[in-house]
């Protein structure tokens, strides 16, 4: 184990949805690890068409959860179990999408159903184009999610995917890290 053992004891559960900085959860994973963080990872559909389960099963050392629906590995409910486990929810990278299904309490798949759940504290760490970014919709979301105790980390400006220099890249893992261990200090 890495001596900088900050999160040793603490579970946390690591959303992924389906944005292209998907990729940058498995190194938000590892350091999470590297910390002595326990980690689970729950995967939107989406977010398994960017990377896969096993990226994050083997960084983490823990089975990735991906369906609401699936065999059931305990007799709680999935979401359940996930939700009553965590003492961190991060969802990193958030989509305009799943930031939109958290404002209006809609549960539809494994990860917004743990979200509504869950009493521990939520992260979330938008990642996506600018323009969605700056749409008064998102803008509005992000508000409502804020008022009701939700942290945002990011996005941050730069190269985004699209081609586009902006407001919308993910957050630096680092910066992440800093937000989830503030969190966990309070």
């Amino acid at each position: 184990m890495n001596p900088d053992s900050s999160l040793a004891g603490t579970t946390i559960i690591l959303g992924v949805t389906g944005s292209i900085a998907a990729y940058k959860a498995a190194d938000l994973v590892s350091k999470l690890k590297q910390r002595g963080g326990e980690v689970f990872a729950v995967m939107t559909l989406a977010a398994r068409e960017f990377i896969a389960p096993l990226t994050f099963e083997t960084l983490s050392g823990n089975p990735v959860y991906t369906d609401l629906f699936e065999e059931q590995r305990q007799f709680s409910p999935v979401h359940i179990s996930l939700a009553e486990r965590a003492d961190l929810l991060v969802i990193a990278p958030a989509t305009a999408n799943f930031i939109g299904k958290m404002a209006v309490g809609l549960a539809d798949d494994l990860l917004s159903s743990a979200a509504m759940a869950t009493r521990a504290p939520i992260i979330i760490a938008p990642a996506m184009n600018t323009s969605m970014y700056e749409n008064p919709i998102v803008q509005s979301n992000i508000k409502k999610l804020s008022d009701m105790g939700i942290t945002f980390i990011g996005p941050e400006s730069g190269y985004l995917a699209c081609g586009y220099e902006g407001k919308g890249r993910l957050a630096s893992t680092d910066m992440i890290l800093s937000g989830i261990e503030e969190i966990l200090r309070t």
